[in-house]
């Protein structure tokens, strides 16, 4: 199992096996070089840990617990876990500020506790094969001791084709689920025992007195979350994408340091997806020591490495740059710094705007609506410029937003490109919108903008951003930290009035305003948002075209029974004709027969198809039984 997560922790590994239990940790070396192997242990030894992150709260944390009689045998933040959890027991894991997927092993109760930080920064797996209770920061761990686990959940795969990612608590296999972030799990008597530690408080409750006092606020909070992010006995320095954020983030590091940070950035030769110019003004700016890589990678070499990397398909783009930026900034340092979760939490994304501008559009009744999805927009072609528009503005408010942030859902707008089998088992599927809708339901949160942006920080924000992350970052050791999602930050930010995230149009109000006081150059701020992402549409429309597209037309690819042949074709066809843009639903396809190939059949060497299983329904056949509440050990 450890050494199918070797890249995560080249450093060091550590096993303790006693009794029914045993633990394994691979370890990047980051605080406390010399002592800090792991499993740690209590005084006692009875009381052991494996933990993946970092505990920024250690320093005040230590002396605290030893006035109370506590002995410690390291330097190391880890150690401070082990002494929590005899203090506290399972709460101990509110105590902690930072990122982390933690295993407590307590011998005398015979009790297992796992524990993910509050946004899921660190992941964090588990499933049970026969009597045994197994548990790995990827996938690949449980699969090691268990291959049989590797059964195809393929209603996992329909969240995939909403959202190009799975949510938690899904994963893509039948047997094996994610704890979801702000949860903990209790593992004792046989029992699997899941609930929830953390959230996001109210939205909108806190409005500021004025502008200059919600600034100094911002400036405070965000300062001090940095601040104990630079916390490193190794080199430490910031991916640096040009955007509000990451700027920010390097504008306060600049404070703190002695040295000139040292920021990576990546570049496109294609304009519209380049923010090289911008990263460089910044890294000016704050004279940093700058490090820049301008790539032409080789696509299809570097798709098939990730797709054998990835356990799950994942069809964010930006995986390719992100795994550049991180092998760039590997060769000089071991920590950095990111933007991440500034979006989510200050009201980033320009689907934001867009969607609280069409609810104020009502062209249909909620029966016209309904009526128009199911009788006129089949019939109207697909390549029809405004087809997705009218479809999203049939739909009640609150569905306008999960259609807009899906890209192949199975239901009336994209049935053209799945097989008949296929749509007659996915139309009788619990919906994956349903989980969406229960949070922008039942979240805290009262006004429109403030819904979705709970709806993201609980589903895209974990699912997508933060898994990318963690992956590519990991697949090149190095480690990432997130000043943003720095948890009393975030509740503060929760509960600020939308007004100051969403203001006379402008996204991210209140944190550009910041950036200006801290001196990010103004061109970098007021700029159309681009994202870090490859530029697809380009890469698809070359002369001639990539060989890997071709894959979407093999007979091993429409064999699998997921896809029709002809709305395949024509997609294709659209977008190499400049007709439409095609080039993210094409990538998604590309991605999810990729993975089959390459992680599937190549690491696992089961050779998933959606096909009718004699004797069996399309639902018994395709969708597994969830994990039992009770499990012997």
């Amino acid at each position: 199992m450890c050494q199918t997560i070797v890249h995560r922790g080249p450093d060091d590994e550590g096993i303790y096996v006693h009794g029914r239990a045993g633990l394994g940790m691979r370890r990047l070396s980051i605080i406390d070089l010399s002592t800090g192997h792991q499993p740690i242990h209590n005084e006692d030894r009875r009381i052991w840990v494996v933990f993946n992150g970092e505990i920024y709260n250690f320093p005040e944390l230590r002396p605290k617990l030893e006035a109370r009689g506590h002995r410690f045998y390291t330097n190391s933040d880890t150690e401070i876990i082990v002494h929590l959890y005899e203090e506290y027991g399972a709460e101990c894991v509110k105590k902690l500020r930072g990122m982390f997927a933690l295993a407590v092993w307590d011998q005398r109760g015979e009790k297992l506790l796992l524990a993910r930080d509050r946004f899921g920064k660190k992941p964090l797996h588990y499933g049970m094969d026969g009597g045994r209770f197994l548990f790995g920061s990827e996938i690949k761990a449980i699969l090691a001791a268990a291959p049989r686990l590797a059964e195809v959940a393929h209603h996992s795969l329909l969240g995939f084709l909403h959202f190009g990612y799975i949510a938690d608590p899904y994963t893509c296999f039948k047997s094996i689920k994610k704890l979801p972030p702000g949860h903990l799990l209790e593992f004792s008597d046989g029992r699997v025992r899941v609930q929830k530690y953390w959230d996001l408080p109210a939205y909108g409750t806190y409005e500021p007195q004025s502008e200059q006092e919600c600034l100094e606020q911002l400036e405070h909070r965000l300062a001090e979350a940095v601040r104990v992010r630079l916390i490193s006995d190794v080199p430490l320095g910031t991916l640096l994408s040009g955007g509000v954020d990451s700027s920010i983030v390097v504008a306060l590091m600049a404070r703190f340091s002695s040295h000139p940070v040292k920021t990576f950035s990546i570049g496109f030769p294609h304009e519209d997806f380049n923010e090289s110019d911008h990263a460089r003004a910044v890294a000016r700016q704050f004279d940093t020591e700058h490090h820049e890589l301008y790539v032409e990678p080789n696509i299809e070499q570097t798709v098939h490495l990730l797709t054998g990397i990835l356990e799950e398909p994942f069809a964010d783009s930006s995986i390719v740059p992100t795994y550049h930026v991180c092998r760039l900034a590997r060769q000089h340092v071991t920590v950095a710094l990111t933007g991440d979760g500034g979006d989510e939490l200050f009201a980033g994304y320009d689907r934001y705007g867009s969607y609280l501008g069409r609810r104020r559009i009502r062209p249909f009744s909620f029966a016209l609506g309904r009526w128009y999805r199911e009788h006129v927009h089949p019939i109207i072609p697909m390549h029809w410029h405004g087809r997705r528009l009218v479809y999203n503005l049939s739909l009640p408010p609150r569905e306008r937003y999960l259609d807009e942030i899906s890209t192949l859902p199975t239901s009336w707008r994209e049935t053209d490109i799945f097989s008949k089998d296929f749509l007659a088992w996915a139309n009788r599927q619990p919906s994956p919108y349903e989980g969406f809708r229960q949070l922008l339901e039942n979240g805290p949160a009262t006004d429109a903008l403030s819904e979705v942006q709970y709806l993201d920080a609980k589903t895209y924000l974990p699912g997508d951003i933060l898994t990318k992350v963690d992956r590519m970052s990991m697949a090149n050791s190095l480690e990432v930290r997130a000043p943003f999602l720095d948890h009393p930050l975030a509740e503060w930010a929760a509960m600020l009035s939308p007004r100051w995230k969403l203001r006379f149009g402008e996204l991210k109000y209140v944190l550009k305003k910041l950036a200006e006081r801290l001196n990010v150059p103004k061109q970098v701020l007021y700029r159309h948002k681009q994202g870090f992402a490859m530029p697809l549409l380009h890469w698809f429309r070359q002369n001639p075209a990539p060989a890997l597209l071709d894959i979407l037309l093999e007979p091993r690819t429409l064999q699998r029974g997921y896809f029709d042949k002809n709305g395949v074709t024509q997609r294709l066809l659209e977008h190499r004709k400049g007709i439409r843009d095609r080039s993210w639903e094409l990538w998604q396809l590309l991605i999810l027969e990729l993975w089959h190939r390459n992680f599937m059949e190549e690491q696992t060497g089961v050779k998933p198809t959606f096909q009718r299983t004699p004797g069996r329904s399309l639902r018994d056949a395709a969708v597994g039984q969830s994990i039992p509440e009770l499990a012997r050990v």
